[in-house]
């Protein structure tokens, strides 16, 4: 983690400007060309042939969720390699597996030419069989880029996209006027590709070994995947639907307007393509900070918002002029009423795009499978309401602003409820446990440390023996213990899952990395936000004079135990999800701070016992958030009538 927030906060945010004007600079020609490109296709072919040429190549475009999760995974795990040599065994791996796909979906587009041309109506089948030669160069090209973005070769990167588009428009004029129109366009489109991953400059040292496991990469991009699915059928699925249920004008019409939400899109990846890298390579606590999500979409909609205001402005006859006098519509619902709606659901969409490959850049992101889920309503939302152009945009643009309500909520609601410091899983070596133990053990050494409260005051004669001395193979009497144990910690102990298991372990100085504290008042005064249990200590012999001099002096008490060879101290409770994963102190604050506070070698005098869980993080204790709040509310309510006090008068 970084030692100082604010200047590595300032470091992460000037990286992602640095690099989103980089790569926005390249989107800019790109998209001029690109621009270029539509305009002249559109006139020389007219509505029918552009329309036929913008679904053919959105074919291509909705395979490129397999080629950008090649990218997007690549990017994320190359930018995590320390070495040269790890980065470029990382791409090695990539390289292998992207060709393997991309000659299978070539073959597959080949096998079912037949049936494409006839869904969308197309005027010859050789046309799908053209774009596969494309696709098989298209997959791989994902793995190259990805291995240059996550070295953030940004330059590099934005040069090889202009390279791209400047073939299609070059080999696309060039194949007309020899006479081959719409074939000619299609195979400039494949040319353009294969070109792309011939000149991407890729630079590879030696051959180190593999940092990652197979099944991770696998799991990593299957997820990536199942994003730009999503991606892919929200940006173009309306195109392939209205070639279909269209007329060929009309669908040349949508294809115009969509060439505009691209433009938009394709500034906001530039940002993302920048963003991703950077993020993916720091360290927890520098990304948390909501400031750098912030800065990634005051881009995006800085920049949507200036194409939206120009698309606005902008007469009718410019796109007239621009397309051809074939592209006129007549009506309040004309060509530039559909191009500002369609601009406003895209600079929608990308935001929400935005927060999701935020996510990604640094865990395995559920919300990919809510944008996909978002992609199959809107297919058949478009196969329900399509009886206008003006009602497929109408129903994207509402779709657009649902899926953004759910990706940003739930993400503005974690980075505000949890701490700014939770720390790296997998970040730290596993603590060693020593063996199994039962869940009255637990309890037991629980109960023990909390024996002399007040609130356990009349049964402190009565039933100190069955505490001090707890004989776990009669049942009553763990029953009578646990009963005890809930009078005071019921609602701490329903949180933990019923599925936790418990172990006593071995934790030394050096494991104690991987462990918090639960942030509790007394510890949020020293703490800065960051509640490593190291760095919580750190703070009490630092800041002090922030606290309450009686708690200080109890702190000071329990260090000074240390000092003797049995403190009589009891155990440190400690939950988490897994023995390799960060783990949170429940119970045993005050005795570990102690601890930390005598020397490192006094940690090894405490006892530690373990509860893991796979499913710890719906643990309000574990992880703090509104949902898992929401869950500790919940069961309050619905536990609000037990009287474990009574339960334990009617045992005794």
């Amino acid at each position: 983690m970084a030692t100082s927030s604010v200047p590595s906060r300032k470091t992460l945010q000037a990286r992602i400007v640095s690099g989103s004007i980089v790569l926005l600079s390249g989107s800019g020609l790109n998209t001029a060309i690109n621009l270029a490109y539509n305009i002249a296709v559109a006139r020389y072919l007219g509505p029918k042939g552009f329309g036929h040429a913008t679904v053919i190549y959105t074919i291509l475009v909705l395979l490129s969720a397999v080629t950008l999760a090649f990218q997007l995974i690549a990017t994320k795990i190359v930018a995590q390699q320390p070495t040269a040599e790890a980065k470029s065994a990382v791409y090695r791996l990539f390289h292998r597996a992207s060709w393997i796909c991309g000659i299978v979906v070539a073959l597959g587009l080949v096998a079912f030419q037949n049936g494409i041309s006839n869904y969308l109506n197309l005027p010859a089948a050789s046309l799908v069989g053209i774009i596969a030669i494309g696709a098989a160069f298209y997959v791989p090209l994902g793995a190259r880029r990805g291995y240059v973005q996550g070295s953030c070769g940004f330059r590099n990167l934005a040069a090889n996209l202009v390279t791209e588009q400047l073939v299609r428009l070059v080999g696309s004029l060039a194949l007309i006027s020899m006479g081959w129109g719409l074939k000619g366009v299609i195979a400039a489109n494949s040319a353009a590709i294969a070109i792309a991953y011939v000149t991407v400059r890729v630079k590879l040292t030696g051959r180190g070994t593999l940092p990652i496991r197979y099944s991770h990469a696998a799991h990593e991009t299957f997820q990536a995947a199942v994003f730009f699915a999503g991606q892919m059928i929200i940006n173009n699925g309306g195109i392939v639907l209205v070639n279909h249920f269209f007329l060929a004008r009309e669908a040349g019409y949508y294809a115009a307007v969509a060439m505009v939400g691209r433009v938009i899109f394709s500034f906001s990846q530039a940002v993302v393509n920048s963003t991703f890298p950077l993020v993916a390579g720091t360290s927890n606590e520098e990304r948390r900070d909501l400031r750098v999500i912030a800065t990634a979409l005051a881009l995006v909609v800085g920049v949507g918002a200036a194409i939206s205001l120009a698309l606005c402005i902008a007469p009718a006859e410019l796109w007239t002029h621009l397309f051809g006098p074939d592209f006129s519509i007549a009506g309040k619902y004309n060509l530039p009423y559909l191009l500002a709606l369609y601009a406003l659901a895209t600079v929608i969409y990308s935001l929400a795009g935005v927060i999701i490959t935020f996510e990604m850049s640094y865990k395995i992101a559920n919300t990919s499978w809510v944008q996909l889920a978002f992609s199959g309503i809107l297919l058949a939302a478009f196969c329900f309401f399509h009886s206008s152009l003006r009602e497929v945009v109408l129903v994207q643009l509402v779709l657009m602003v649902l899926l953004f309500i759910f990706v940003a909520v739930p993400f503005l609601i974690n980075s505000l409820t949890d701490p700014k410091d939770i720390l790296e899983p997998g970040s730290t070596r596993p603590v060693r446990l020593i063996r199994r133990i039962s869940e009255d053990a637990a309890i037991a050494e629980f109960l023990k440390s909390d024996f002399h409260v007040p609130a356990f005051r009349e049964y402190q004669k009565t039933l100190s023996e069955i505490v001090l001395n707890p004989d776990f193979e009669d049942a009553e009497e763990n029953a009578k213990r646990r009963a005890l144990f809930f009078i005071r910690h019921s609602y701490l102990w329903r949180e933990i899952p019923e599925d936790t298991e418990w172990y006593e372990a071995e934790i030394k100085y050096e494991d104690l990395a991987s462990v918090r504290m639960f942030p509790r008042a007394q510890w949020r005064k020293v703490a800065n936000g960051r509640f490593s249990c190291i760095h919580i200590a750190e703070g009490m012999t630092k800041n002090a004079d922030v606290l309450d001099s009686a708690f200080v002096s109890k702190i000071h008490a329990i260090s000074r135990l240390f000092d003797t060879e049995d403190t009589g101290l009891n155990s440190v409770i400690l939950i988490g999800t897994s023995e390799s994963e960060p783990l949170t102190v429940v119970d045993g604050n005050h005795r570990l701070t102690g601890a930390l506070m005598h020397s490192p070698e006094a940690v090894g005098k405490l006892r530690f016992i373990c509860g893991l869980s796979p499913r710890m993080t719906e643990c309000c204790w574990y992880r703090t958030n509104l949902i898992t709040l929401f869950r500790y509310a919940k069961n309050v309510l619905t536990h609000s009538t037990r009287n474990p006090a009574a339960e334990l008068a009617r045992m005794l």
